[in-house]
Parts: structure tokens; C-alpha cells; sequence
């Protein structure tokens, strides 16, 4: 039963070895991710996990595929991968403060084809950020092409007022929702 994570996201690896799977393969299906016209962050999350596991599902038949897709949504608005500080900073200022919500569709798929896809959502509160915290913030470098420019895992967690949802979620790979599409296509653990 190979598995193959259509992932380059190191934390996506670490979620799956916290759950005791090592995928097979890592095969990153490259993509652009710019958000479609009017496109609102479920369904943006949704497309783009669907069309990150068909291009790696069509790389390797005959395994089990899982990719996934994490966009970090004020209202309406669906938040960068921040690749520079500008936009990590514009991201910290629009959520400082405010509650936003992070989601996360995972997308399995079965050798025979079958596929099963699951969105998990989560609620963040972040305190208020003083112009300090976000320069230490950027200084750190931890929000080089992070949804929404953190990392809850890292720095950014002693930001976080109240978080409703899945951690591993907000991380990048909703590890309940994942190991049930799984198991429900059935994969079995080696």
C-alpha cells in the first residue's frame, strides 16, 4: 500500500509522523495558487487540494494519494502565502487583534480512483499585536510562505487568544479528517 504526499511542506511530513505514517513518497504537485475571480476561501482550499491530488495521483498509479490545501480567510478575504516581509506585515496588521478563520481541505485517493475529500475549519483570535511584536515577528523569518504570514506552531502561537478547531488544521493537515479518508478508502497502516 504505498502513499504517496502530494506535499512539499515539511510540517505536513511532521503531522504524519506525529501520527505514526511515513508517506511511501513525497511527490509536491507544483501550482499556481492565485485565487480565482470572486473565488471564496472554502472553495479556494477545496480546488485547490482536488487539483493538487490529480496532479499527483496522475504521476503515481496505483498508490494512495493525499494532498492538501491550507488558505488562512478574513471574512470574504482569502490572505497571501507571505513570500515577502510587506506582506507578512500587511497579514499581521489585517488579523491582529481580530478573529479569522484557517481552512484546510485534505484530498485522498484510492488506487482504484475513488476519491474522498474532507475541509476542516478553525477559528483564531489573535491579541492585538504592538508595532514591536510584528517587526520581532518579521525579523524571525517565520512567516516565509505561510498562510496568512505565521506559524501557529512556532513563535506566533503566544499570539493566539483562543483557537476553535483543529491544531493540527491550522498546522496544514488535518490529521482526524485525514486518517478517516484514509482508512475510508482503504489504506491500512503498514
Amino acid at each position: 500500500m504505498t502513499l504517496v504526499l502530494a506535499s512539499a511542506s515539511p510540517r505536513r511530513l511532521d503531522l504524519l509522523a506525529q501520527a505514526g505514517i511515513a508517506p511511501d513518497r513525497v511527490d509536491p504537485a507544483e501550482l499556481d495558487e492565485t485565487p480565482l475571480k470572486e473565488e471564496l476561501p472554502r472553495r479556494h482550499a477545496d480546488r485547490l487540494a482536488r487539483e493538487k491530488l490529480a496532479a499527483a495521483a496522475a504521476r503515481n498509479p496505483g498508490a494512495f494519494v493525499l494532498a492538501a490545501d491550507t488558505v488562512v480567510a478574513v471574512g470574504r478575504r482569502i490572505l497571501p502565502k507571505a513570500e515577502t516581509e510587506a506582506e507578512a506585515r500587511a497579514c499581521l496588521r489585517l488579523i491582529s487583534g481580530r478573529a479569522h478563520r484557517v481552512f484546510t481541505a485534505v484530498a485522498a485517493q484510492a488506487p482504484d480512483g475513488r476519491v474522498a475529500v474532507r475541509l476542516a475549519e478553525s477559528r483564531l483570535q489573535l491579541k492585538r499585536l504592538t508595532p514591536a511584536e510584528v517587526e520581532a515577528y518579521i525579523a524571525s523569518g517565520e512567516w516565509r510562505g505561510k498562510a496568512g504570514g505565521y506559524a501557529v506552531q512556532g513563535r506566533a502561537q503566544a499570539f493566539v487568544i483562543e483557537m476553535h478547531g483543529s491544531y493540527s488544521a491550522v498546522v496544514g493537515l488535518p490529521l482526524y479528517e485525514t486518517l478517516c479518508l484514509l482508512e475510508g478508502l482503504g489504506w491500512r497502516r503498514p
